[in-house]
């Protein structure tokens, strides 16, 4: 959902860094050939994700939710030297064009794919993370902030998109489904953990900051 009129996303879009060329690229692929394209992170929130990982300047970044590789890339731009981002998706499909955009990108060397259901890969990982990028499967949200909690260093932060969920999250209790009614309780649950503090960004579809303390 687009909060912002257009004219006042049009003026933000201008006055943000532009995405390198292959992102653009990869950003009217997805669009042209691949199911649900506004799954894409996009511009805004690419350079959003870019921007955070330049300012924490992670050592290591776990990404729950692939699609075409757009944020995987973005997060890792600002990724120290010989830092690694695990990003992890079951959809097997849309694996070449991931590895093609991260080949384009110069990082595969940084970025590790794994194929996968999240749920069972995220155990075997030994890594501590600075950024965990939750944007996967919404039921789950919950289930992998529980996973990843103890593998995220103090001073890092979980990062979940789609929690404001095209405004669904305010409307009539009668009227959530099942995915509204999991960001609602995952927007419950990081407000009352007192592990962590948080801020709800409403940027793009939302996307709620938890810094572990």
């Amino acid at each position: 959902m687009d909060f912002l009129p257009p004219e006042i996303e049009d003026y933000v879009l201008y006055y943000t860094e532009k995405e390198p060329d292959f992102l653009n690229e990869l950003n009217r692929e997805t669009w042209e050939k691949v199911l649900i394209p506004r799954m894409l992170s996009g511009h805004l929130q690419g350079r959003v994700l870019s921007m955070f990982s330049h300012m924490i300047q992670p050592k290591n970044i776990l990404e729950i939710g692939t699609y075409t590789g757009y944020s995987a890339i973005c997060l890792a731009e600002g990724i120290q030297p010989n830092g690694v981002l695990h990003t992890i998706d079951i959809n097997e499909e849309l694996q070449p064009i991931v590895n093609r955009y991260i080949k384009k990108s110069g990082l595969e060397n940084t970025i590790i794919n794994h194929v996968g259901n999240a749920i069972n890969i995220i155990p075997t990982l030994s890594e501590k993370f600075d950024i965990v990028f939750i944007d996967a499967d919404k039921t789950n949200y919950a289930n992998y902030y529980d996973l990843v909690f103890e593998k995220v260093n103090s001073g890092g932060y979980i990062i979940a998109d789609n929690v404001l969920w095209s405004g669904k999250v305010i409307q009539p209790k009668e009227n959530l489904d099942e995915d509204t009614l999991a960001l609602i309780n995952y927007s419950k649950k990081i407000q009352n953990d007192k592990r962590v503090q948080n801020v709800l960004f409403p940027i793009r579809d939302g996307l709620m900051i938890a810094r572990k303390k």
